[in-house]
């Protein structure tokens, strides 16, 4: 069986940077990443830069476009991101069958969890992002929904043979009776869908020297704002009533947030649960993916997943976090 990524070679990673006008000194080092695949490739006398390689099949050239052209639209709003590099108004590249772009060099090291004042400056960089992000929709790119994040993800774990037979009937009802709920929840909480990064962890925001950057919007969506909010929120019940307070205060001097989206927090957090467990098991083909997650598919995993979606059930009954 053949695999997406089986003919990228370093030989074809750098000939794909040197087929667009870069001269690399022949330095490729592989970074951390599953869904597509990114290198940093030395350049001659200058910087390196990251290349990053679309996973074929998995987004339309329009969907590609579309991020870039978000991307770039924040950059010229002065919002602190790494956009791709455009050579001659162009931002993806072809080279051999596989889709790429190129992006400076920027590091630096995800947020603290629980630091107040870098939950300040990053409600900040994300209210600027969604003052952004919602001045008009995507065409092409999904929202973030119930139905693909939720069902759809259920239907993908059901339908293969991940869960083990002996746990799949717990599994089932559990994860079932969460998405009901999750469902009741979203039709009764107003919301607005608006551009987001969409897989917002701390990871994806980055500081260096005090200057805070966004990176990766690979996964950019429409949906609800508090979706790129509530990955920043660590620890207690009452510390994150304090961290939210802060995040919210720093979002609130560049883009008003509805506060009545806050009780989406933890159906938005059920969904990621499910999505993560389907996306692992969409990609399981994918020789990177039981190398890296070799515990995906054990009974140890499901078991835990079951206690971790009867908990979810359990924190969508709880009050919803609140400003005060």
């Amino acid at each position: 069986m053949s695999h997406p990524f089986d003919t990228l070679t370093p030989d074809l990673v750098l000939d794909a940077v040197e087929s667009i006008g870069f001269l690399s000194d022949a330095r490729v080092l592989a970074l951390n990443s599953y869904e597509n695949r990114v290198y940093q490739v030395g350049i001659e006398d200058e910087q390196p830069l990251i290349a990053k390689f679309y996973r074929p099949g998995r987004w339309s050239d329009a969907q590609i476009h579309e991020e870039h052209s978000f991307t770039a639209e924040l950059a010229d709003c002065e919002v602190p991101v790494v956009a791709p590099i455009q050579l001659d108004g162009r931002s993806l590249f072809e080279h051999q069958g596989f889709r790429f772009a190129l992006f400076p060099r920027r590091g630096g090291h995800a947020p603290e969890p629980g630091n107040l004042d870098q939950l300040y400056r990053l409600g900040q960089l994300l209210g600027r992002l969604h003052k952004v992000g919602a001045t008009r929709p995507f065409e092409h790119r999904e929202a973030l929904a119930v139905s693909n994040f939720g069902h759809a993800s259920l239907d993908t774990l059901l339908a293969g043979n991940h869960v083990p037979k002996e746990l799949l009937p717990a599994y089932e009802s559990v994860a079932r009776d969460l998405l009901k709920r999750v469902e009741a929840v979203y039709a009764r909480t107003p919301h607005q869908l608006i551009r987001l990064h969409g897989d917002c962890h701390p990871g994806n925001l980055m500081h260096r020297d005090e200057a805070y950057h966004v990176v990766d919007l690979d996964d950019c969506r429409m949906g609800p704002a508090v979706q790129d909010l509530w990955m920043m929120l660590a620890g207690s019940r009452e510390e994150r009533l304090g961290q939210l307070a802060e995040l919210i205060d720093g979002y609130n001097e560049f883009h008003d947030f509805d506060p009545r989206e806050l009780p989406l927090i933890e159906p938005l957090r059920a969904l990621r649960q499910l999505h993560y467990s389907a996306w692992l098991a969409r990609r399981w083909d994918d020789p990177a993916f039981p190398r890296s997650f070799p515990w995906f598919g054990q009974p140890r995993y499901w078991g835990d997943q079951i206690l971790a979606l009867r908990e979810q059930c359990a924190a969508l009954d709880e009050q919803p976090l609140k400003l005060f």
